[in-house]
């Protein structure tokens, strides 16, 4: 691949298939052999998001990414690269700051946001790495959905095919990578809105252990439920971008120096499935079994008292953040958001409080039931992109809504805290995210996420 073909046709899905070159190698190549510059990448990267036919683009910081552009190119010239992003475009979901653009999270409510006045933490990381913020993303209005079509800007459409949504609240990180915009995005997950984007637009996302990044300067949705994560074209720029912002992440080899334990969940809670999603699923635990991983089958048990519990937080936590705004301009959010916040107005207190202390139990007993198991693999949504504005999807016999499709095999992880990665099924026609998550034992963790990811994609 030449540095030219990262530049699909505005509107075209790009995404390297197995054994592709990545795309921030080609850029790393291209920077080092002098046939592409940063300034010639940034300029290419604008031009595209420019004419974004996926409502993907909340704004753009042009006169400064041009700038750091000129400044890091000549560093890299006198210096080299100050990390594997050195010089490379980045963009960043609408709920996180970005010093001189205004946060306005997909919401009338914030349509008079002044420009923050500095970065968010995980904005300023990759500052300092050398990677240059190009603009503000589409974010599912305060990143409170799972689909991606409720904002004041309207919806975000799949680079797929644009009659569907992207999954959210990620949706424009998932669609401007998966566009061929951006080679990285960042973005936040409250219950799998960076790894349900990323499998409905066939990137990869990963949302890491909680706390593993840091929060400040993130608009909140349910804060002890928020993590903040990464979607990227590929793996090898998923792991790039998260060692780089990751500061003090482990530098372990990514092969560890062991056989891997995964677990294959049998309980009925993940047994509802599209039939090309449970197909895809049965191919990967296929492909990590012949590479020498030992794949078993495993329960979860009370997996679904577990998932019980998070409605009552994330709603009581939500409405808390926003009663103030709903008292004073509640027309100002759009018609679903306002409904679903004030759905826990009266909420009790002593019913989150005690969701929370189950939470924590539960997590604990899934932890300790799974022990001898280093992670898990399931699909990241029970189907795939469903159409815009469409409330229902039937999955084999049984009708559901589509938010619920979406969010029931991610959010027990931002319960458990866990680290979990969203990685796109090999196969043509709509994308399917394959879901593998580290479960702590013997150090599991985000890298050897990434091991097992490179053991699918490349059988």
């Amino acid at each position: 691949m030449t540095h030219d073909a990262l530049y699909s046709p505005v509107g075209s899905p790009v995404g390297p298939g197995p054994g592709a070159p990545s795309v921030l190698a080609v850029l790393q190549v291209g920077f080092v052999e002098g046939t592409l510059t940063p300034v010639d990448h940034i300029q290419r990267v604008l031009a595209r998001l420019r004419q974004d036919p996926h409502n993907a683009v909340v704004a753009l910081d042009e006169e400064r990414a041009l700038r750091d552009a000129t400044e890091l190119e000549a560093e890299l010239r006198r210096r080299g690269p100050r990390s594997a992003l050195h010089g490379v475009a980045v963009g960043v979901k609408d709920l996180i700051d970005v010093a001189g653009l205004p946060t306005r999270a997909g919401s009338a409510v914030l349509a008079d946001a002044a420009p923050a006045r500095t970065d968010a933490a995980v904005v300023a990381r990759l500052r300092r790495a050398g990677a240059i913020v190009v603009g503000k993303l589409h974010t599912h209005e305060f990143g409170h959905g799972p689909t991606g079509d409720v904002a004041v800007s309207g919806p975000a459409r799949n680079p797929h095919d644009l009659t569907r949504i992207t999954g959210g609240s990620s949706s424009g990180p998932a669609a401007a990578v998966a566009a061929g915009h951006l080679p990285l995005a960042i973005g936040t997950d409250t219950g799998g809105s960076v790894r349900i984007p990323a499998a409905l637009c066939g990137v990869v996302g990963l949302k890491p252990a909680w706390a593993a990044l840091p929060r400040r300067g993130v608009f909140p949705l349910a804060p002890s439920l928020d993590h903040v994560g990464l979607i990227a074209a590929d793996l090898y720029t998923a792991l790039a971008g998260w060692e780089v912002i990751a500061v003090g992440a482990r530098q372990d080899p990514v092969h560890p120096p062991r056989q891997i334990r995964v677990g294959v969940p049998q309980h009925e809670y993940w047994s509802l499935l599209d039939a090309p999603v449970a197909a895809a699923a049965a191919r990967a635990a296929h492909a990590l079994d012949t590479a020498g991983v030992q794949v078993v089958p495993v329960d979860t048990p009370q997996i679904y008292q577990l998932a019980a519990v998070y409605m009552s937080i994330l709603g009581s936590e939500a409405y808390a953040v926003h009663a103030a705004a709903l008292a004073e301009r509640a027309e100002d959010f759009q018609p679903a958001t306002q409904a679903g916040l004030r759905s826990y107005a009266d909420h009790p207190r002593r019913d989150y409080l005690a969701a929370k202390r189950a939470a924590r139990q539960l997590s604990a007993g899934l932890g300790a039931h799974l022990a001898d198991i280093d992670a898990l693999l399931t699909p990241t949504t029970r189907t795939r992109a469903t159409p815009l504005a469409q409330p229902f999807v039937t999955i084999g016999t049984e009708r559901t809504t589509v938010a619920a499709a979406l969010l029931e095999l991610t959010l027990p992880f931002n319960l458990t805290g866990w680290p979990a990665l969203s990685l796109p099924a090999p196969g043509i026609g709509l994308p399917i995210g394959l879901q593998l998550v580290a479960t702590g034992t013997a150090g599991s963790d985000e890298r050897t996420l990434f091991h097992l990811a490179r053991i699918i994609q490349a059988l």
